[in-house]
């Protein structure tokens, strides 16, 4: 629903003679209606207005207040740091699925303009971020992708309906997991070996101040006089 509800928000933005924030029913309608859409679905305004707030928990769409009605508006270009074409391509692949690459360069040009020979760039950077998966080998003809946020039942079961001519079937163990709709992770952290040699020093001033504080316990004993504070 999550991805239905992206797609329709970009859609209709780029689409529409003025690009307005949609209200609920406005989402509902564009996610339920019967063309440019596969699976068709029949999402209810309740859950459409729940998933509209998870996705504005994650920084995707945002709520505008303030008229007769609330209003949502998708913030894919800040949250996920892509062009208008790429968006558009994204949009076309949350709202239909797998297609070919020429597919989606034409369907999501009647969002904004896809230049065929920037397509290749284009995917690459998204296939790169985890974005959209080849689900036939890309280098031949008629290869078909999709957006890379689908459940690894969805995308097992993907796979299953493009099998490959001439390749073994695919195992019925399901792939990894692909990413969720969310903002972009940021790139993990390698280990810092500086920071283990910081932690080691600090355990061994640990042991070193420990050590002097008995020593000081003792000669204090030792003498008879009784520690600042006890």
């Amino acid at each position: 629903m999550e991805r239905r509800i992206l797609g329709v928000l970009v859609e209709k933005a780029m689409t529409a003679a003025t690009s307005e924030p949609l209200t609920l029913n406005a989402v509902v309608v564009g996610s339920n209606q019967k063309s440019n859409r596969d699976p068709l679905v029949n999402y209810e305004e309740p859950e459409v207005d729940e998933a509209l707030t998870q996705l504005a928990r994650k920084g995707l769409v945002f709520r505008q207040t303030g008229g007769r009605t609330d209003r949502w508006r998708h913030n894919l270009y800040d949250a996920w740091k892509l062009t208008k074409p790429e968006v558009a391509l994204m949009a076309e692949l949350l709202l239909r699925g797998p297609q070919t690459a020429a597919e989606a360069r034409t369907r999501a040009s009647r969002m904004e303009t896809v230049d065929s020979e920037e397509l290749p760039e284009f995917l690459r950077n998204l296939v790169e971020r985890g974005m959209v998966v080849w689900i036939t080998p890309e280098a031949r003809r008629g290869a078909i992708l999709t957006h890379g946020f689908h459940t690894p039942n969805e995308l097992h079961a993907i796979r299953q309906r493009h099998p490959v001519s001439g390749l073994a079937p695919e195992p019925e163990t399901p792939p990894p997991t692909p990413r969720t709709v969310t903002a972009p992770v940021a790139e993990i952290v390698k280990p810092d070996p500086r920071l283990d040699e910081a932690i080691a020093q600090i355990a061994q001033l640990r042991e070193t101040v420990n050590r002097l504080e008995k020593q000081l316990v003792d000669l204090h004993a030792n003498l008879g006089v009784p520690l600042a504070g006890s």
